[in-house]
């Protein structure tokens, strides 16, 4: 079902320039090669050199405000390519007065043409869509060209995280990570069967645990 226009986005996303400071659609594929970049330096955005990290999907922005909060030497950027969502969270950070945090409304797949080479310390992918039928596994953000993208932007140590409910969803991820160029070095099917440590949880992550469904995780480090 197709997500309904939120009312005055416009006028909302302007109020939000200091929080949503891109907005890149997917059209740009349009655009000859050289059109398509707008690199922005995390240096110039946050006003200091602290460790960044990207949140890919980040939906309303619980887990991205939770973790500016807890982490005020480290700089976060949520990316959503639903302009409605992006809003949303934008908000959420605006209310909070964080300023660690900054949201680019864009796809994962046009990260090269945003943020430059190696400046990135990790990666959460937080119950990404599982894109369950294999004709659609090139849209799975743990498919290798996605994988490409990642890898450009992370720095030499670089790591992914990732989260999902969607057994074979994670079965695919772990054989496309290690297929691509990174090491599992922790995986568990089941999150929350031992301690959990250091774990916020997202809003996905809250319903499911109501509905007792087990949580997979895994961390992957690039190689260099």
């Amino acid at each position: 079902m197709r997500m309904r226009r939120k009312k005055h986005l416009e006028e909302r996303t302007d109020r939000l320039r200091d929080y949503i400071i891109l907005e890149k659609p997917l059209s740009v594929y349009r655009l000859k090669e050289h059109e398509r970049y707008d690199i922005i330096n995390p240096v110039e955005v946050f006003g200091n050199d602290n460790p960044v990290y990207l949140e890919l999907g980040c939906g309303k922005g619980s887990f991205l405000a939770e973790s500016a909060l807890r982490n005020p030497d480290k700089n976060y950027f949520g990316v959503e390519v639903v302009p409605n969502v992006v809003v949303a969270a934008a908000e959420k950070a605006a209310e909070l007065k964080l300023r660690n945090v900054r949201f680019l409304s864009t796809g994962a797949q046009l990260l090269h043409y945003i943020l430059p080479e190696s400046s990135v310390s990790g990666i959460y992918l937080n119950f990404s869509s599982p894109f369950p039928k294999k004709q659609y596994a090139n849209s799975r953000l743990t498919y290798w060209r996605f994988l490409e993208k990642y890898r450009f932007v992370l720095k030499s140590g670089g790591w992914i995280k990732l989260k999902t409910d969607n057994v074979g969803f994670f079965d695919y991820s772990l054989e496309s990570l290690q297929d691509n160029g990174f090491d599992i070095v922790f995986k568990t099917y089941d999150l929350y069967a031992g301690d959990v440590t250091d774990n916020i949880q997202t809003e996905y992550e809250k319903k499911f645990l109501k509905k007792d469904l087990k949580i997979c995780a895994l961390t992957a480090i690039m190689k260099n």
